[in-house]
């Protein structure tokens, strides 16, 4: 249980920090996709979920992290 938990937080800590990525919205969901899907594919091998789940998982996170968020929301150091 707590091996879930902390793999679901640093997933949604990662996206967060990476979905700064772009301006346009659709320009930071298909970035915060691809960098979902590779680490949700790295999280769900490394926890037994698999990695093909793991990457749809992250890559859905990611996209709708990229796509909800603005580029003055995360400031990665103009």
């Amino acid at each position: 249980m707590l091996r879930k938990i902390t793999t679901g937080l640093v997933l949604a800590a990662s996206l967060t920090a990476l979905a700064g990525c772009g301006y346009s919205p659709g320009h930071r969901a298909l970035t915060g996709g691809a960098i979902g899907a590779g680490g949700g594919a790295i999280i769900g091998a490394a926890t037994g979920m698999g990695a093909g789940t793991g990457a749809l998982i992250g890559g859905a996170a990611g996209a709708v992290t990229g796509a909800a968020t603005s580029h003055n929301q995360v400031n990665l150091g103009n």
